[in-house]
């Protein structure tokens, strides 16, 4: 999700090759719900960017888990606690 328009979600999904779409959150209502929208002061709030955040869903429909890659700052390292969170959710 992001806060780019749809047309810019669109056309960076297309470059991408993403066989998905991606979701466009322009008024930033789901990521004020899931705690993205940064505070006046943050770094990149002034441009006007959201938090990097992953949330693992479980199957009832509930976050299991939330990840911010500020944490980490590692591609790498973010990626795999995303896996290892969805294993054990997995079983």
């Amino acid at each position: 999700m992001s806060f780019d328009t749809v047309a810019e979600q669109k056309a960076f999904a297309d470059a991408e090759g993403y066989p998905f779409k991606l979701l466009a959150d322009t008024d930033k209502v789901a990521g004020a719900a899931y705690d993205a929208v940064r505070a006046e002061g943050e770094p990149y709030a002034e441009h006007g960017l959201p938090r990097r955040l992953t949330y693992v869903i479980g199957t009832d429909g509930n976050v299991a888990k939330a990840f911010d890659f500020n944490e980490s700052r590692e591609f790498d390292t973010h990626g795999q606690q995303v896996l290892d969170a969805l294993a054990e959710l997995a079983g």
